[in-house]
């Protein structure tokens, strides 16, 4: 079982864009340029997760995407079901048909495993995700304060002897 590149994208876009949508609209170029995914691969994501009602696209000059709904209305299992992402670690697709058109002796466990990993995702908001981040970055930027001021007191330090 995995999780291909058009969920895992698709996820790592729509942060990126409610990291930034308070802003205005985000374009898509940006977002390619920022977690270096293929712009015509974007464009066809946000297709899909515009048509699901997630994303709303706004045209001409300063356009781009903005959220349909409150962040803390997206789960994760939303955005990857928008991009027609199956999460599915049976070898049937959840048919039934996994060894010779019968059940396979494990078809239940994994059965049980896609219904976990599922209602995991549906319990991960985006907003909770975007919030995760944007304090990553927060802290990140003190830490270069930090030591920006720390390299000055040392070299007023080595200085003033």
């Amino acid at each position: 079982m995995r999780l291909t590149t058009k969920g895992r994208f698709a996820v790592t876009a729509m942060i990126d864009l409610g990291m930034r949508q308070n802003r205005g609209p985000v374009t898509l170029a940006g977002i390619s340029e920022r977690q270096k995914i293929s712009l015509s691969y974007l464009e066809q994501l946000f297709g899909r997760l515009r048509r699901q009602g997630i994303v709303d696209s706004v045209r001409g000059p300063g356009g781009g995407y903005t959220m349909a709904r409150p962040m803390s209305e997206i789960s994760v299992a939303d955005i990857i079901r928008a991009v027609d992402e199956p999460i599915d670690a049976t070898q049937c697709g959840g048919l039934g048909n996994c060894h010779d058109d019968h059940e396979c002796m494990t078809h239940e466990l994994w059965t049980n495993l896609n219904e976990h990993i599922y209602k995991y995702l549906e319990s991960v908001d985006l907003a909770s995700l975007v919030e995760k981040q944007l304090q990553k970055q927060a802290e990140a930027a003190l830490k270069k304060d930090e030591r920006r001021v720390l390299g000055t007191a040392e070299l007023k330090a080595v200085v003033n002897g």
